[in-house]
């Protein structure tokens, strides 16, 4: 029975960093995308029906693909965006979360995402 439950564990971890990844990384960098899309009224992605929405779902998923597949490989190209927390299989999904939010680099992540994102949609609100 032991030799049953490994894999499902091991599917589950890749899911949660796959999540992780995607959500944490990926729809952040791909909304400022958008947002600079937007900004520079490149109409073919972002001027069709749900188009922005659709390029952040796709592009934030190939996103977490890439990271759980081509991080743990080339960890030396992939260091600024690899958070090994994601990929630790002892730890729950919060717990991820937790660690992955007590690493220095994490708040300056964050803080430059939120200041990239601001400053676009100032742009993109004061253009239309």
């Amino acid at each position: 029975m032991t030799a049953l439950a490994a894999p499902k564990l091991a599917a589950r971890n890749r899911l949660e960093c796959f999540a992780l990844y995607a959500l944490f990384q990926g729809v952040p960098l791909y909304s400022s995308v958008v947002l600079m899309m937007k900004l520079v009224a490149a109409s073919e992605i972002v001027g069709e029906r749900y188009g922005a929405t659709i390029f952040i779902v796709l592009a934030a998923a190939f996103h977490g693909l890439a990271m759980i597949w081509l991080a743990p490989k080339f960890p030396r190209f992939f260091q600024h965006n690899n958070a090994p927390a994601f990929g630790d299989a002892t730890l729950s999904f919060t717990g991820k979360v937790s660690r992955w939010l007590a690493e220095p680099k994490t708040a300056v992540e964050l803080l430059t995402n939120v200041m990239l994102m601001s400053v676009l949609a100032i742009g993109v609100a004061s253009i239309r």
